[in-house]
């Protein structure tokens, strides 16, 4: 599986309707389009939510984050990740 970062900004609509209910629906979406959130954060500053997701590819990830924009109202920037140490692993010369 593939480590997706996902930014999230609140409408202010979907401000109104945070709820723990609506974080649950948020991991069923992501269940049901094959992705598993390993971690979730609510942010001070340019974002409101990070969430750590893994997902086996990168349609996957698209899907849930439309999925997620469409049921909740928050925005979402989707970023591909790897760990630094296979970062480093293919970037090494010798």
């Amino acid at each position: 599986m593939s480590i997706f970062i996902m930014f999230g900004k609140y409408s202010p609509e979907a401000i109104q309707k945070i709820s723990k209910e609506r974080t649950l629906k948020v991991l069923e979406i992501v269940k049901k389009q094959g992705g598993e959130v390993k971690s979730m954060y609510a942010l001070m500053g340019a974002y409101d939510l990070i969430m750590v997701a893994n997902f086996e590819t990168m349609k996957e990830a698209l899907r849930a984050s439309v999925a997620i924009t469409r049921a909740t109202g928050i925005s979402f920037s989707t970023l591909p990740a790897m760990p630094v140490e296979e970062f480093d692993a293919l970037v090494d010369k010798n």
